[in-house]
């Protein structure tokens, strides 16, 4: 296919859509679902024998990014992030309590915000207090974001040997004149020192995020980061399109929009990223996601057993996720539950001694049904029709006429090559892989209730 053909394909496809971190997205949770029902889904699994993925969310950034679309709290006093810590170790003791003896942990995440706008002294106590109350896998997935521009060497030896085996670099880009535009200065050498620091320390696994579609991105400036990253060679690289959601995100107003890259040179700035990272020996993983070919993920995607949560693509899956601190969502039961965004509001629940729920959404049989489908496309681009009647005992053909049939209508994905059906089984085509999003619109069945509104980024 020629590349006529692709920027074809990404203006027919190129509009606003889930990124399906969840099915049912974040957008249907609803404040029916309370502390009530994520204490019965709590006890559901704690009868369960299985393993647990568990996320701490630290939201504190000493200033907030202009792009950045995350749970974030800028403040530069320190005596905040003392409080709320003293407040997540009590919802760890409470979470614990609920899940009895189910307490092994085979992924462990810190996110934020920046995590280590701890001191090491406080990063050290929280590790203490999960470790207390919590057993993780020898084997477990040990993952934390950093920011290079707050990270220290004594953070980053502290990490390794409090277990953890998985750093993510947060980078965007490294051209000034972006991260002017951007409010995030970030220079080449100090995440260089940084990610050699993190070499010597002993981590084996690092990634690095990018973002493309930034205000006064251009093909040379990114190509030149593009080649700074792959220089390092970093186990794994994320490249997320830059999502400008001001009216989700205030913080993005003062992003002058006109300095924002039209769609032809976005969909220039994805290809540079698509060819060097090819050039350079990654495999594509997932949606937006590349890593070396003896990387976990690049292994797990070849043999189709790749997993994705709200903490990413994995290949430690566990049936039920929990989450602590603010904003935090979890996975758990056939249900999520998100914590409140409000750091009053969460302390005020805490302090009641009640898990501090803001909203939430129980699964329907539907849900996991499509749930399952939009997930095995989205991490391994192959829906296996017998694994799907063995686990739910509905037949794609069957169950899914309807979204098959749009699919299989001309002009639909069939049509323009990004799918394949073959007997009961559908698999997304190396050039579907781009428009994967919206391949999996398809099946979500919530997606006319908010046509017209901005809800959603864009796919592409």
């Amino acid at each position: 296919m020629n590349t006529g053909d692709i920027n074809r394909l990404i203006e027919r496809y190129d509009r606003p859509g889930p990124r399906y971190t969840s099915y049912p997205t974040a957008v249907e949770f609803h404040s029916g679902f309370g502390v009530a029902e994520y204490g019965a889904r709590l006890a559901e699994a704690a009868r369960r024998e299985a393993p647990l993925s568990l996320y701490l969310h630290v939201p504190f950034c000493e200033h907030r990014c202009a792009y950045c679309g995350c749970a974030v709290i800028a403040t530069r006093r320190r005596e905040v992030a003392a409080t709320y810590l003293d407040y997540l170790e009590r919802e760890l003791e409470m979470l614990a309590a609920a899940l009895g003896a189910r307490r092994r942990v085979v992924q462990y995440h810190w996110g934020g915000g920046t995590p280590t706008y701890l001191s090491p002294e406080q990063m050290a106590r929280l590790d203490g207090t999960v470790r207390r109350l919590f057993t993780i896998a020898p084997d477990a997935e040990q993952a934390i974001e950093i920011d290079p521009r707050v990270t220290t060497r004594q953070q980053i030896a502290l990490l390794r040997r409090l277990g953890f085996n998985r750093l993510s670099f947060g980078i965007q880009d490294f051209d000034a004149n972006v991260q002017e535009a951007i409010e995030r200065h970030q220079s080449e050498q100090q995440t260089r020192d940084l990610y050699w620091a993190a070499r010597d320390a002993g981590f084996e696994s690092i990634n690095f995020d990018l973002i493309y579609g930034l205000p006064r991105q251009t093909d040379a400036s990114f190509r030149r980061t593009l080649a700074s990253v792959v220089d390092l060679l970093p186990d794994r690289i994320a490249v997320y399109s830059y999502a400008h959601v001001p009216w989700i995100r205030p913080n993005q107003r003062t992003i002058d929009a006109a300095e924002l890259p039209d769609a032809t040179m976005k969909r220039a700035l994805l290809g540079a990223a698509i060819e060097t990272f090819a050039a350079a020996g990654y495999v594509s993983i997932g949606m937006d996601h590349f890593a070396l070919p003896d990387d976990d993920l690049a292994v797990a995607a070849r043999e189709r057993r790749l997993h994705r949560n709200f903490m990413g693509y994995t290949v430690r899956p566990a049936p039920d996720s929990v989450a602590v601190g603010v904003s935090a969502i979890g996975d758990v039961a056939g249900a999520f539950a998100q914590n409140h965004k409000s750091l009053a509001r969460y302390y005020e629940a805490i302090d009641a001694g009640r898990f501090p729920i803001e909203r939430g959404y129980a699964l329907t049989d539907d849900d996991k049904i499509r749930r399952y489908v939009i997930a095995e496309l989205m991490c391994n681009f192959h829906l296996d029709g017998e694994a799907l009647w063995r686990r739910f005992g509905v037949r794609l053909g069957d169950y899914f006429a309807t979204e098959l049939g749009r699919l299989l209508e001309p002009g639909g994905a069939l049509d323009d090559g990004l799918v394949r059906l073959e007997n009961d089984d559908l698999s997304v085509t190396p050039i579907g892989r781009l428009f994967v999003r919206n391949v999996c619109m398809v099946f979500d069945t919530y997606l006319a209730a908010h046509a017209g509104r901005p809800t959603f980024s864009r796919t592409v």
